[in-house]
């Protein structure tokens, strides 16, 4: 029969790649915990509509990438492509929200997105990702961004450059959107790439988001953000940049830079790095204050947060991420397979971690496995140790020493 094949755009992860995931988790817990963050976990699958009124009809998540689908109900679902809108909805749903009340939540989990794969992006992919609900003050803002860079810290990455940029609020984006518009009627618009042609009328912000050349070469001149601020924004964005600066955490400023989804305003940043090729963003995110309000909850509930891409995190983590074994037992007479096996249990439950050869094998090939899962002592049971009740513990590490032992004896 026909060898069954995974779908294009996933992956499996075996435990060397699985234990760099694992590492990525277990290092958010600490760092994210130690700021006040709990875990939440939300459903993969979601109603539609959802996600269309979250990140806007007019992105490209929206109009190109989800998978949606009825079920046998005629309902519209849709496999999350990003977290924030889930968290959101259970934080509504479940009526977290009390004045005066943050709430601070973390997540990781697949999210699903039809995209051509390339190196770092997959139609399955993973993310890690940090909300914070209930506070409107830049000092979140700034706590986000240190925290995140806390995170990158933890896992070993130096080399990151953090982006960031203010996309203004529902009081000055729409003054900014209609200069950009009055820009882009200056333009000859049929050289704009298919895209962009239509964002000028529907989303304007994402033209500068494209990644076509010649589109980023006609929108060279367009108006910057920055310069249509109102003045809340401005001193807000003032605010968050001195906290950060009084922390020392680096960053360039980019008035070019926006969000893929509709949700953002005001701050808004992107880490970057230059050594997984064109494909650089790592994490993302910012401040989304009316996406509360927009999914059923209370009015001036303001949210703050970020995502960081697993898949490309991993490509840049060097070295082994699998757990260190403490030991390997040895089978290398048959007639010990009972007493080997009862031996690695009472290890297992002295707190070690560790394998027990199921299968007598010669002692080079049992040193030679215990070597590959990078064992600190190998136990072996021979003939000598089954006649004597005894068991020969050889220290694997640069030492090398070796000794006889009762098994008796060994435990007490």
């Amino acid at each position: 029969m026909a060898k069954i094949q995974k779908i294009k755009g996933v992956a499996d992860l075996f435990p060397e790649d699985s234990a760099r995931y694992a590492f990525m988790e277990k290092t958010a817990r600490d760092v994210f915990t130690s700021y006040g963050f709990g875990e939440l976990r939300t459903p993969i699958l979601e109603k539609t509509e959802l996600f269309c009124r979250s990140i806007g009809e007019e992105t490209d998540v929206v109009q190109k990438e989800m998978y949606t689908f009825p079920d046998r109900k005629g309902r519209s679902l849709t496999m999350r492509p990003e977290a924030t809108a889930g968290v959101v909805r259970a934080y509504v749903e479940n009526k977290i929200y009390q004045p005066g009340k943050v709430s601070k939540f973390f997540t990781f989990g697949p999210m699903f997105r039809y995209e051509r794969p390339q190196a770092g992006r997959m139609r399955q992919f993973h993310q890690i990702n940090a909300e914070v609900f209930g506070a409107s003050e830049p000092q979140a803002d700034a706590e986000v961004l240190l925290m995140l860079s806390g995170f990158l810290k933890g896992i070993g990455l130096e080399k990151l450059s953090f982006e960031l940029n203010s996309l203004g609020c529902p009081e000055c984006r729409p003054k900014y959107n209609q200069a950009l518009k009055d820009f882009f009627n200056s333009l000859d618009k049929s050289k704009l790439c298919d895209d962009c042609q239509r964002r000028v009328d529907t989303n304007p912000l994402r033209v500068l988001d494209c990644k076509v050349k010649r589109c980023k070469e006609l929108t060279k001149d367009a108006p910057s953000i920055p310069d249509h601020l109102c003045t809340e924004c401005r001193e807000h964005f003032d605010v968050v940049i001195g906290l950060i600066d009084e922390a020392g955490l680096e960053y360039t400023l980019n008035p070019r830079l926006v969000r893929g989804l509709d949700y953002y305003q005001r701050t808004t940043f992107e880490v970057t790095s230059g050594d997984i090729g064109a494909q650089t963003a790592v994490a993302g995110g910012g401040r989304y204050d009316g996406l509360v309000e927009s999914l059923g909850g209370p009015k001036k509930v303001p949210g703050i947060g970020f995502a960081c891409g697993m898949e490309r995190l991993a490509m840049l983590l060097e070295g082994e991420y699998e757990p260190s074994t403490d030991f390997y037992v040895a089978l290398v007479d048959e007639r010990s397979a009972k007493d080997s096996l009862i031996f690695g249990e009472k290890l297992r439950r002295s707190g070690l971690k560790g394998e027990v050869g199921f299968t007598a094998k010669s002692m080079k090939a049992q040193l030679r496995h215990a070597n590959k899962i990078n064992a600190q002592k190998c136990f072996i049971f021979g003939a000598d140790e089954f006649e004597n009740g005894t068991v020969t513990i050889k220290d694997m590490t640069e030492g090398g020493e070796q000794e006889t032992v009762s098994r008796s004896e060994y435990f007490k």
